[in-house]
């Protein structure tokens, strides 16, 4: 038997039930994923990507992500598909989210439509990491935060704004992370020493506005970053009529420091030299330069600890490995 659409979906996208067919697509290890098929006033065919998750958590996960994509989708379009909806559903308990359908059976041998951007994964990301963050409500500048909770894999993060991006790093995602990894397996009296000398010490060493620079001598500025950017978030298709494009999904966004993207992308790789160089021949590496994979180290620290709290096991060494390494190396003289 097919499964039926939810009454609350086919209102939030404005679409009418008799010309409105919805079918099990693709998988998520939090969520159902569905295909929805329309048609609007004219008779075109109009296709979305729905997901649905169960209880209070699919409910902040999809405000999430809903937030991320629409975040990402107002710099640089052609990245990721559009969000339009999400929200309780009203026939079932749990929350729905609805997006762009992405066409992954696409390829680059297909025809260009007139709107195909013609731009690299690399040039896209690029452009939305030299793009500041937009000044949220009720502050008079950019902040290194999100307007909402978002979620990496299933951990809910704090996004709750800060002035300085050090002070962010260390509360937000590195003590806020270790809370979650002890909650799910246990006090760890190794581990926290370990993080708090992380974030009392190495954090401000490298972070702080006395020594992070951008290329230029400035303060680093917000921007948007995906979050969880690795080969699994990444494809090649359309998105709607559009042309095949390099994509991004599954976000997890924040205004944080640019080279915070870094972090899971070396963690887990498949962007390969020839990325790297492309995108820093747009965008320079901030300084000091020499420190750069000392900082990419340190933010990939967040994703070893939430990997950890998420799937126990070996990721606990890896985070033990990256911390006693830098904490040697920038811990001298405290």
């Amino acid at each position: 038997m097919a499964p039926k659409i939810d009454p609350t979906i086919l209102k939030a996208l404005l679409l009418d039930a008799a010309d409105t067919s919805i079918a099990s697509h693709g998988g998520s290890g939090f969520a159902s994923t569905f295909k929805i098929t329309s048609k609007d006033n004219e008779g075109e065919e109009k296709l979305f990507f729905v997901k649905q998750g169960k209880g209070k958590e699919s409910q902040i996960m999809f405000a999430g992500e809903h937030a991320s994509l629409n975040a990402i989708y107002s710099i640089v379009s052609s990245l990721c598909p559009r969000s339009y909806a999400h929200g309780l559903l009203s026939s079932t308990t749990g929350a729905f989210l609805a997006t762009d359908f992405l066409n992954f059976s696409a390829r680059s041998s297909s025809s260009p439509s007139s709107s195909y951007s013609g731009l690299s994964l690399a040039q896209k990301l690029a452009r939305l990491h030299s793009t500041p963050a937009p000044i949220p409500d009720g502050y008079d500048k950019p902040m290194f935060g999100f307007p909402v909770p978002t979620c990496c894999g299933d951990t809910q993060q704090d996004n709750s704004f800060k002035s300085s991006w050090a002070e962010f790093y260390a509360d937000n995602r590195l003590r806020h992370i270790l809370k979650s990894a002890e909650k799910n397996n246990g006090k760890d009296s190794e581990l926290s020493n370990l993080v708090e000398r992380t974030t009392s010490v190495v954090v401000p060493r490298l972070l702080g506005n006395g020594n992070l620079k951008t290329s230029s001598g400035g303060d680093v500025v917000p921007v948007v970053v995906h979050g969880d950017l690795w080969s699994g978030n990444h494809g090649v298709g359309t998105i709607g009529k559009g042309g095949v494009e390099e994509v991004v999904f599954d976000p997890s966004c924040s205004y944080s420091h640019s080279e915070f993207e870094w972090g899971i992308m070396r963690m887990f790789g498949g962007f390969g030299g020839s990325f790297e160089r492309e995108y820093y021949e747009l965008k320079g590496k901030d300084e000091p330069i020499e420190e750069w994979d000392d900082r990419v180290k340190l933010y990939e620290l967040y994703h070893h600890l939430n990997h950890y709290s998420i799937f126990g096991g070996g990721y606990r060494g890896g985070a033990v490995r990256i911390m006693e390494e830098l904490v040697r190396k920038y811990g001298d003289g405290e």
